[in-house]
């Protein structure tokens, strides 16, 4: 094992998002070429440089000198859901074109290096008000500590908030995906509730009986353990999530391709099924997207789990000891 000090320059962290772009084998496995491309998407969240990624894009690999290109950035971990509903819109004005969304994080300017690990506090508001919308605003922010130390800040309301817009995005998207039966159900308790004051449970419609894969963003095992139970899901429903932040972590807006990937390599997908990708992000947003298999796959090629998909699931035990002699902290 080799150690590299941690350069933190907007130079070194551009270097690196250049040198992990694997847009030619993307190009190359869906049998696309660069000419074809008429939207380019990019979005990273805690980098930002100029002349933009989608600039360094075009530029490397030589797309059309019209290319529709879009840079987003500050979204937090829902924004490579909201790339691909831009991307989706973009495609209804461009027609016969092709559309590549690149979803990607960068930490080199915000590994965090200081040593207050506090959850971060409220953001400042009046005393006495404590308004939602201010609330879900500063439940993540990228901030410097007491010493100038960068790095994103979670306040201790974030999980009640991700459960808020949760329950928000769910009332959109059931609708459209749920079987009449469980919409039915959803409409009783509530006419219950608001027409009749009945002190009844909110019913919360059974997802499984609309979809068969569940990709859920990977920002944590607590984020996980309380959408698995809320959304009452099983183990192997849970898997690819799991087993996304066991190798990879927290990679932010990418973990669902992550999760999206794994399910391909086991290969799970059969033509037909439906996957359900939830993202949330800073801001505070909740994104979903769900997707239809338009073909089975039985062979996911190359992938970032070729080498480990035959050896996974493992178990991942809740607490698990340190031993402070096996590495170093750069100092």
């Amino acid at each position: 094992m080799e150690y590299r000090q941690l350069v933190r320059t907007v130079k070194q962290a551009t270097r690196n998002h250049a040198g992990l772009m694997y847009h030619r084998l993307v190009l190359r496995k869906t049998g696309v070429d660069a000419g074809d491309v008429g939207v380019l998407i990019f979005n990273s969240s805690l980098l930002s440089p100029t002349p933009s990624f989608t600039s360094l894009i075009v530029n490397r690999y030589r797309f059309r000198d019209d290319v529709v290109t879009h840079n987003l950035s500050g979204m937090g971990c829902s924004a490579g859901i909201i790339a691909i509903d831009l991307a989706k819109r973009l495609l209804q004005v461009h027609r016969n074109t092709y559309a590549l969304v690149v979803s990607t994080e960068n930490i080199t300017l915000n590994a965090y290096m200081g040593n207050n690990l506090r959850r971060g506090g409220d953001p400042p508001h009046k005393p006495g008000r404590r308004p939602g919308a201010v609330q879900s605003y500063g439940c993540v922010t990228q901030e410097e500590d007491e010493v100038g130390e960068v790095g994103v800040s979670l306040s201790k309301e974030l999980m009640a908030v991700a459960g808020e817009a949760l329950k928000t995005n769910i009332t959109t998207l059931g609708p459209l995906i749920l079987p009449m039966s469980e919409q039915l159900r959803f409409l009783a308790t509530v006419v219950l509730k608001k027409v009749f004051r009945a002190q009844v449970k909110a019913y919360l419609p059974d997802f499984k009986l609309a979809l068969e894969h569940f990709c859920i963003h990977a920002g944590g095992r607590g984020v996980l353990d309380e959408l698995e139970n809320s959304l009452k899901l099983s183990p192997w429903h849970m898997e690819p999530s799991r087993m996304t932040l066991y190798r990879f972590g927290n990679t932010s807006s990418s973990s669902l391709w992550y999760e999206l990937a794994y399910c391909e390599a086991k290969r799970r997908i059969k033509k037909g099924d439906r996957v359900w990708q939830i993202a949330f992000g800073s801001g505070f947003k909740c994104n979903s997207a769900v997707w239809r298999a338009l073909r089975t796959i039985d062979d996911a090629g190359e992938s970032p789990w070729t080498q480990d998909v035959h050896v996974l699931p493992v178990d991942v035990p809740k607490v698990v000891p340190i031993d402070e002699t096996s590495y170093q902290v750069p100092i």
